[in-house]
């Protein structure tokens, strides 16, 4: 029996860590929605489209070409034949896909693209609103979440790694804007879904906070 499992949460929560090595170990697709949010951003930052021209973001989202693949233990996502995986991970991209997110025009084009994906079976999809909005139906929900200190401490430790300048102090501001902004849109918000299980992973390692997902997902 094909599954279907949704992991949501804020910003910081280690979604894509855990879902990445969810999939990794079951041997399922791993779908990365906020890799396709920010690939969105990025055509808008690089086209001179405002974050907040909701009709030029809608046409953008409508006219991209977004896919995914594995390739050597690297979750790839590409932007027409364009590999743009480490291009969507730079800072502004991260804090311009926030509010691209939350027009409605762009997770419409979005949201029927990661159905579509999904409809493959045996997939892990995560984001801020799989649960609720786009795989309603998942049969395993997780609503993952840590405190502020410690999404602030995993995503400055993490960008650091990547050799990005940044300090504490911003990170702080670009997380807690996005959990301001994801949690108040007035489209999809930022929700744990009635049926999800809450997992808080503050204090956790990744290691533990894995074992606990496959509890939980019965895998």
């Amino acid at each position: 029996m094909k599954k279907v499992i949704a992991i949501d949460g804020p910003a910081g929560a280690g979604k894509s860590t855990i879902a990445k090595a969810l999939a990794e170990q079951l041997g399922y697709i791993y779908i990365d929605t906020g890799a396709m949010y920010r690939a969105v951003a990025l055509t808008a930052i690089r086209a001179g489209v405002a974050v907040d021209d909701a009709p030029a973001l809608t046409a953008l989202a409508a006219k991209i070409e977004l896919d995914m693949r594995a390739e050597g233990g690297v979750n790839r996502i590409l932007l027409g034949q364009e590999d743009v995986t480490e291009a969507i991970r730079q800072p502004e991209v991260g804090a311009a896909a926030s509010p691209v997110s939350a027009v409605a025009g762009v997770r419409e084009h979005l949201v029927a693209q990661q159905r579509k994906l999904a409809a493959r079976g045996n997939v892990v999809m995560d984001g801020r609103d799989i649960g609720t909005v786009v795989l309603p139906d998942a049969d395993c929900k997780i609503f993952l979440t840590a405190s502020l200190d410690e999404r602030v401490n995993r995503r400055y430790e993490e960008l650091r790694a990547k050799g990005l300048p940044t300090t504490r102090e911003a990170v702080r501001e670009d997380i807690s804007t996005r959990d301001y902004r994801d949690s108040h849109r007035e489209t999809s918000p930022l929700k744990q879904a009635d049926d999800a299980v809450l997992l808080d992973s503050t204090g956790m390692s990744i290691k533990a906070v894995l074992v606990e997902v496959r509890r939980l997902a019965g895998a």
